[in-house]
């Protein structure tokens, strides 16, 4: 990749979750890069209580991290106010947008960090200067750097608090 200051993360909901129930939140920063958030994203993993949703709003407050504002978020929230509206991929959607932002910029790349296996087997669109990692492979990454001790063990903390991690292995072995 690029040096570190040009490199953005957007976590999905799916890392975030599985990075809270591992009590790990605080490795996103450890990489080195800028994280932000998209507001769909937050909005998923906030808006009901869940073991999780707490302690992601938390961090996300006291590590002061970014948002990013996006139309679908925009529109989510204004038909929401209406009537039933689709939460299916929203998040994904909004990630995406927030992408093509980045594709915009020839010094940004943005590193798409998702969990869901869906994500892993469709043509996500993405920027040449963007890049989707799986949260297995951030980890590994983050093992291979000396930035973490055990990928497996934060994997095994995040199973043990009860979380169903994906078994995916993206890119595949």
């Amino acid at each position: 990749m690029t040096n570190h200051a040009s490199v953005t993360l957007l976590p999905d909901a799916g890392p975030l979750i599985t990075l809270a129930y591992a009590d790990a939140l605080d490795l996103l920063p450890k990489s080195g890069w800028s994280i932000a958030l998209v507001d769909m994203v937050l909005h998923e993993v906030t808006r009901n209580e869940t073991p999780t949703s707490a302690r992601i709003a938390a961090w996300a407050r006291d590590s002061r991290i970014p948002v990013l504002e996006t139309t679908i978020y925009q529109r989510y929230m204004q038909a929401a106010m209406g009537s039933t509206v689709r939460k299916a991929n929203l998040g994904e959607l909004a990630i995406q947008e927030a992408m093509s932002g980045f594709g915009l910029a020839a010094d940004q790349t943005g590193v798409f960090l998702f969990e869901d296996h869906k994500i892993a087997r469709t043509s996500f669109l993405l920027p040449e200067n963007c890049r989707k990692v799986s949260t297995r492979a951030f980890l590994l990454f983050m093992e291979e750097q000396g930035l973490i001790d055990s990928s497996a063990e934060i994997e095994r903390r995040a199973i043990l608090a009860g979380r169903q991690f994906s078994q995916i292995r993206f890119p595949p072995e």
